[in-house]
């Protein structure tokens, strides 16, 4: 099976899961097909953005510099990136039925305390997508 639009959800600070997803979607790709990138950029929970808190401007900051140190990342691997903002599964399902992706390749770790976000995100967008999904699981090592 080959597909012809491909998006690849890419998470600041995971390098190599990247990696795999992007040699993945090219190995799925139609001959003239494209492959995109989408980061999302989490929007501050409102009970941190209160008075109480003074940690918006450095969360924004934070999260800017990542999505940019993708964005590069990516352009350098002649692959497309789109940033959006917002809830990350929901973002990426938007963003494939917007676009009419036909597939989307999403890497998900077992879940365990580093890896909860991306392994809610792989799951949000198994549940909601309109389109294909290929799930990248990273194998259990063997003393985990």
């Amino acid at each position: 099976m080959s597909y012809d639009k491909i998006l690849v959800p890419v998470a600041p600070g995971h390098g190599e899961e990247t990696t795999r997803a992007l040699e993945v979607a090219r190995a799925l790709l139609s001959p003239d097909g494209t492959i995109s990138a989408v980061t999302v950029l989490e929007d501050l929970p409102r009970y941190m953005a209160s008075e109480a808190y003074v940690v918006e401007p450095v969360f924004e900051e934070s999260q800017r510099a990542a999505a940019d140190e993708v964005v590069q990342e990516m352009r350098d691997l002649g692959v497309d990136v789109v940033v959006r903002h917002g809830y990350p599964a929901r973002a990426i399902v938007d963003l494939a039925q917007e676009e009419g992706h036909d597939c989307i390749v999403v890497a998900s770790s077992q879940p365990d305390w580093r890896h909860l976000l991306l392994g809610s995100t792989a799951a949000g967008v198994v549940r909601h997508a309109h389109c294909s999904v290929h799930v990248l699981r990273e194998p259990v090592a063997a003393d985990a």
